[in-house]
């Protein structure tokens, strides 16, 4: 998952990716990535999954709202959600 929609294919296959078998996500939202992952998990269809970067992981609410808007611990929020939900969709995969 690219949050940070910053993937260089170019330096990827140099470094021994193999692109066509890489599943590669850029999502808008903090949310719509996580929802993704959560997904991804739960089909079992990946042995990995790689998340770039939590820090771009931006929430909805944000995005959405105006420039100085204050929205504390939203994205902790956020986090502390979706690693709750994927931890169980994890132990049940």
């Amino acid at each position: 998952v690219d949050a940070e929609h910053a993937l260089d294919p170019v330096y990827a296959r140099k470094l021994g990716v193999d692109l066509e078998n890489l599943l590669i996500s850029q999502p808008d939202t903090g949310e719509q990535a996580l929802e993704i992952c959560d997904t991804l998990v739960r089909s079992g269809a990946i042995d990995v999954l790689v998340v770039d970067s939590v820090a771009a992981l931006t929430p909805r609410a944000e995005i959405e709202g105006e420039m100085g808007d204050s929205l504390p611990g939203l994205q902790a929020r956020l986090m502390s959600q979706a690693l709750r939900k994927l931890t169980a969709s994890i132990s049940r995969s």
